[in-house]
C-alpha cells in the first residue's frame, strides 16, 4: 500500500470548520454563477418593495453585479447583521416558514455571495438623512450618498476560489443567463420596472405595466409577456383562466402551430416565484400531447395561485423547486386548465375576425350540408375487436339513405359540380350564418380542399382533418370506465422480470385490465403476458408488458390508461378517415369544413400536423405584386 493510502486511511479528529469555510460551502449550493447571485439579489429587492429595479454587469457578470432598487433600504445599525449567515426579517418561526409568501426566506443568500465576492452594501431608509456604506471584507461602515432604497455590488465573483471560477462559461454566455433570471422576474411582476446594463450599455428594459403594488390584471399581464416575450406570442398564445377551488390558474398557452425545438420558452410560477416543477411540467406535455408533431416543445407562461401553506418552498437551497401537499390536484388543475384552452378550435375565431371586404358583408351561399357517419357496422360499445378497415367512414346526405358513391381518382363525375352549387343556392336561406372555414370551391389532387371565407382563402388537409374528427368522436363513444378489448395468446409469453417489475404489476391489475394487458406473476422472478389488446396482437407481447409496466411505475395508473387508449384510438382514426386522392363532391368538402369547425383540436391531426391554413387577401395580393 502507498504512502498516500496510508495517511488517507489513518484516523483523523472531529473538529469545527471555520466560518469562512462554512460560508464558502454554502456558497456552492447557493451560486452556481453570476445569474444565480443576480436572481437573488433581485429576490431581496423586490421583497424590499421596490417598483424599479436596475441590473449592472461587467465581463457577464464576473468583475462586477450591482443591483439598484428603490425599496424601503436597510437601516444603519441593521446593515453588518444583514451579512451574517442565517439573518432575516422575513420569517421568524416555524408557522412563518410553513406560509411564507416572500421571494427570499433563508437567510444564507448575502452571506454566501459575500464569502466567494467582494461585496459591498449601500442602503437607506426614508427615515434617515444619509446613506450607509459597508465593505463586507473590511466591516467598515461610513456615511455615503444614495437617495431611499439599496445597492448591492458583487465584485470578482469567485476571486477566493479560483477553481469554480475555472467553470464559468464566456462572457456572452453568463450576461445570457443573467438577462435570462431577470427576465424571468419581470414576467412575474408586471407593476415593477426592469433595466439590465451591460458594460454600460443598455441591453433589456422593461417598464411597468401596471400601478406598483397593485395585483395585475390580465392586460396588464399580456403587455408585459408582450414586452418580455415579444408580440407574436400574444398573436400565437390563447389566454388561461381557470379555477379549481382554492387553486387558481391563469397566464398564455401558446398554440401547438408555436411550438418550438427546444423547451426554452416554459416558464411556470408558483405565487409569483419562478418553478421547474416536475408537476407542472408534466401536466403540460400531457395537455399538449394530442396536438404537437414530433418531439417540438410547447410555449407557455402559467401562473399558479395557491394558498402558501399548501406549497412547500423550502426543498431546495435555490428555491426553485417546490413541493405541493396535494401535487394530484394541481397536476389535475394544470391539466385541465391548459385542455380547455386547447381544445377550442381556432377557426371559431375567423367568424368574428375584419373581412377581406368590409363594404359588402360576406355571406357564402351555402350548398347541401350532408353529415359525416360512420357505417352501421361501428358500434364500439358492442364490439371493440372489430378490424381497423371497419371504420371507414362514408358521406351521406339528411335526405338521401344511400351514401354517396365514390369515384375512382382521376375520374370526372358524371354531374358538373357548378350544377349542385346552383341548385343549393336557390334552396339556401336568406339569413344564414358566416361560416368561419368559408364554403369549398376545389380539390387539388384529392389531397387539399381549397375553400374561400371572409379573409380569403383557406387549405386543408382532408386527410389530417378527417383523422381528428374521427379520433375525437372515438373518444366521445368510449366511456372512460370501458375496458380495451383484449385478445388472449395462445401460447403465454414468459420474461425474466426485476423486482420493481414484479411489484408494479401486482399493483396495479386493474390498470393492466383497462389496457387490455394480462400479466401475472409466473414465478418469483418472472412475469407471464397472457393477453394482450386486440390492436397490437401482433407486436411483441414481452416489449409491449415492459413498456406498460415502465410508465406505470412513474406516472399514475389513470394517467397511463388514458394515454395508451388514445394511441390506440389514434391508429383506429388514422386508418378509418378519408384516404388521400378521393375525390370529394362540394357537398362532401362542406361537410367536413363544418365538422372542422365544432370538433374539439381540429386544427391539429392526431400527430400533431395542422389540419388547415389560413391565406388573407393581403397575402395573396403579394403573391401577385397587387397594388405595387
Amino acid at each position: 500500500m502507498n504512502r498516500v493510502n496510508d495517511q488517507t486511511s489513518l484516523p483523523r479528529p472531529i473538529h469545527e470548520l471555520p466560518d469562512e469555510l462554512i460560508s464558502q460551502i454554502a456558497a456552492g449550493e447557493v451560486v452556481e454563477r453570476p445569474a444565480s447571485v443576480v436572481r437573488e439579489l433581485v429576490d431581496n429587492a423586490l421583497d424590499a418593495g421596490a417598483t424599479q429595479v436596475t441590473v449592472r454587469l461587467l465581463a457577464g457578470g464576473v468583475r462586477l453585479i450591482a443591483v439598484e432598487d428603490d425599496g424601503c433600504g436597510i437601516a444603519r445599525e441593521q446593515l453588518p447583521l444583514a451579512l451574517r449567515r442565517h439573518a432575516t426579517s422575513k420569517i421568524a418561526s416555524l408557522a412563518d416558514l410553513e406560509s411564507v409568501a416572500t421571494m427570499g426566506f433563508r437567510g444564507e443568500a448575502l452571506a454566501a455571495i459575500a464569502s466567494v465576492s467582494e461585496t459591498a452594501l449601500l442602503s437607506r431608509t426614508p427615515d434617515q438623512a444619509s446613506a450607509f456604506l459597508l465593505d463586507a471584507r473590511s466591516g467598515e461602515l461610513r456615511p455615503a450618498a444614495r437617495a431611499t432604497g439599496t445597492t448591492v455590488e458583487v465584485k470578482e465573483l469567485f476571486f477566493s476560489t479560483p477553481a469554480r471560477r475555472k467553470f464559468l462559461k464566456s462572457d456572452a454566455t453568463e450576461l445570457a443567463h443573467c438577462i435570462e433570471a431577470v427576465r424571468r422576474h419581470a414576467l412575474a411582476r408586471p407593476d415593477v420596472g426592469f433595466a439590465v446594463w451591460h458594460e454600460g450599455r443598455l441591453v433589456q428594459q422593461w417598464r411597468a405595466t401596471c400601478t406598483p403594488g397593485e395585483a395585475p390584471d390580465p392586460a396588464a399581464l399580456a403587455r408585459r409577456m408582450a414586452d418580455v416575450l415579444g408580440e407574436e406570442f400574444i398573436a400565437q398564445s390563447l389566454p388561461v383562466e381557470y379555477r379549481a377551488g382554492p387553486l387558481i390558474i391563469t397566464g398564455r398557452a401558446g398554440l401547438p402551430s408555436a411550438s418550438r425545438s427546444r423547451a426554452d420558452q416554459q416558464y411556470s410560477y408558483v405565487n409569483g416565484r419562478f418553478v421547474r416543477d416536475k408537476v407542472l411540467q408534466h401536466a403540460a406535455r400531457a395537455a399538449y400531447e394530442d396536438v404537437l408533431h414530433g418531439q417540438r416543445q410547447p410555449v407557455y407562461v402559467l401562473y399558479l395561485q395557491i394558498a402558501p401553506e399548501r406549497v412547500d418552498v423550502n426543498v431546495h437551497p435555490t428555491k426553485i423547486e417546490v413541493r405541493f401537499r396535494d401535487s394530484r390536484e394541481v397536476h389535475q388543475a394544470a391539466l385541465r386548465a391548459l385542455e380547455a384552452v386547447l381544445a377550442a378550435p381556432r377557426a371559431q375565431a375567423l367568424a368574428t375576425a375584419p373581412a377581406a371586404a368590409p363594404a359588402e358583408k360576406y355571406k357564402p351561399n351555402r350548398p347541401p350540408t350532408p353529415e359525416w357517419r360512420a357505417q352501421a357496422a361501428l358500434n364500439l360499445r358492442e364490439t371493440w375487436g372489430h378490424k381497423v378497415a371497419d371504420l371507414q367512414a362514408l358521406w351521406g346526405a339528411p335526405a338521401a339513405p344511400a351514401p354517396v358513391p365514390v369515384q375512382p381518382a382521376g375520374r370526372p363525375r358524371p354531374e358538373a359540380p357548378h350544377a349542385a352549387v346552383e341548385a343549393a343556392q336557390a334552396s339556401a336561406p336568406a339569413d344564414e350564418p358566416v361560416w368561419p372555414l368559408g364554403r369549398a370551391v376545389a380539390q387539388i389532387r384529392g389531397v387539399y380542399i381549397l375553400a374561400e371565407n371572409a379573409q380569403g382563402l383557406v387549405i386543408v388537409d382532408m386527410h389530417a382533418a378527417h383523422e381528428r374528427i374521427v379520433y375525437e368522436r372515438l373518444k366521445a363513444q368510449l366511456d372512460g370506465t370501458q375496458r380495451i378489448a383484449s385478445q388472449p395468446l395462445l401460447i403465454p409469453a414468459t420474461f425474466a422480470a426485476t423486482p420493481e417489475e414484479v411489484a408494479t404489476a401486482e399493483t396495479h391489475l386493474e390498470a393492466l385490465a383497462q389496457l387490455g394487458l394480462d400479466v401475472a406473476p409466473f414465478s418469483s422472478r418472472t412475469l407471464a403476458v397472457r393477453a394482450v389488446p386486440t390492436q397490437l396482437a401482433q407486436g411483441d407481447a414481452v416489449e409491449l408488458a415492459r413498456s406498460v409496466l415502465a410508465e406505470l411505475g412513474t406516472h399514475e395508473a389513470s394517467t397511463m390508461v388514458e394515454r395508451a387508449r388514445n394511441e390506440i384510438l389514434g391508429t383506429m382514426a388514422c386508418h378509418g378517415a378519408v384516404r388521400a386522392h378521393r375525390q370529394l363532391t362540394l357537398a362532401e368538402m362542406n361537410a367536413l369544413l363544418r365538422q372542422m369547425e365544432t370538433t374539439e383540436r381540429s386544427d391539429q391531426c392526431n400527430h400533431g400536423r395542422p389540419t388547415w391554413r389560413q391565406l388573407s387577401m393581403k397575402e395573396l395580393d403579394a403573391l401577385f405584386l397587387r397594388g405595387r
